[in-house]
């Protein structure tokens, strides 16, 4: 493990993934509230990104993409020839195909490969927060709270008018916005303004965040029930409570050393972070799809088919890391390799590197 790590964070970060994971492989609704992942994910770009830009703006942005857009890439070249093969009855023109290499929107799909390119919106809303984040950190710089209320009040107007840009560029406004907050949040505690902060204000800021969002959705149900997640800033607001909280505070991680099983996967989730992300619902689909042909049924899981499903897509995100992780490594300059947990190494450079943080999902 490299010195200089923050170990909070990788914690933070393998959590969050996690929570992705399961929430693909167990659709209940309740794992989006326990931890508001996405919204966390963002919150530690945005902390890591400020380090980078102080020493080097341009370099900063430009390394960020260089560790995010080399794994879509590999996804493209597998994805795309499978999903000609298999149909595409309303194939784009070939400029859209371009977005699967510089993925200003969401890159377009068939049916077949809506497993894949359906998590590509994450990628899509980090690409544009890396791009903004030189002026969001000015901004910040010259007027703390108000940078932060931005974006909230930008998506509300945006609730209120949804056709202003159109369905493509609505739906990537939408989610930036939507994050940005947390995004801000993260600089804020990477410049010390959160430490700042008397611990019963953030307690109650977060307090207030969490139910009144929840109070929201709760007078507003959606087919007699409850969900958060279809008021984008009710979501905002409910992750940027998490968020207060979790970059408020930083607790020793000492005791993660210690528990070696632990602290190896921890490490394993970060440094395969890209790839866990873009491969895990393709491999949650698959093991649904394989539930017949395989005959699973037959397994006297009692009731229990979930687990059945998730332990086969367990295995097949295993294969795809191993097989695919590398990718990885080549996207930060490292010496490739199969196996996420050996020690790191990384490959001589002419210049100085920007950022001091291995995973891209920061």
């Amino acid at each position: 493990m490299q010195p200089n790590r923050d170990r909070y964070f990788d914690g933070l970060r393998a959590l969050a993934i996690i929570r992705v994971v399961l929430f693909h492989a167990f659709p209940f609704a309740w794992l989006e509230l326990i931890f508001p992942s996405m919204g966390v994910m963002f919150a530690l770009g945005g902390s890591l990104m400020v380090k980078s830009l102080d020493r080097d703006a341009v370099g900063a942005v430009r390394n960020r993409l260089r560790r995010l857009l080399p794994s879509l890439w590999a996804m493209g070249l597998i994805l795309i020839p499978l999903m000609l093969h298999y149909g595409w009855p309303e194939r784009p023109s070939w400029p859209r195909l371009l977005l699967w290499i510089v993925p200003i929107a969401d890159p377009p799909s068939s049916e077949f490969g809506y497993s894949a390119a359906g998590v590509l919106w994450y990628l899509v809303t980090y690409l544009w927060l890396v791009l903004l984040s030189p002026l969001l950190l000015a901004l910040y710089r010259r007027a703390h709270l108000a940078t932060v209320l931005l974006p909230l009040a930008g998506l509300v107007a945006l609730t209120m008018s949804p056709a202003v840009f159109g369905e493509t560029a609505g739906w990537v406004a939408q989610n930036v916005l939507a994050y940005a907050s947390c995004w801000i949040l993260g600089m804020a505690h990477r410049e010390g303004d959160l430490a700042k902060l008397h611990p019963a204000v953030v307690v109650g800021l977060a307090a207030t965040c969490v139910g009144g969002a929840l109070a929201w959705a709760w007078n507003h149900p959606i087919e007699d029930h409850m969900d958060l997640t279809a008021f984008p800033v009710a979501y905002s607001i409910y992750a940027i409570g998490f968020v207060l909280v979790l970059m408020r505070w930083s607790p020793p991680m000492g005791w993660l050393a210690r528990a070696r099983p632990l602290d190896g996967f921890v490490s394993m989730v970060n440094n395969r972070a890209v790839t866990i992300y873009l491969w895990h619902n393709v491999a949650v689909t698959i093991a649904v799809y394989l539930f017949d042909p395989l005959q699973l049924w037959k397994i006297p899981t009692q009731g229990l088919e979930y687990l059945t499903d998730f332990s086969i897509a367990m295995v097949l995100l295993a294969v795809a890391v191993l097989a695919l992780g590398w990718v990885e490594d080549v996207a930060a300059r490292r010496r490739p390799r199969i196996s996420p947990f050996v020690e790191r190494v990384r490959l001589p450079s002419a210049r100085p590197a920007t950022t001091v943080s291995p995973a891209v999902l920061h």
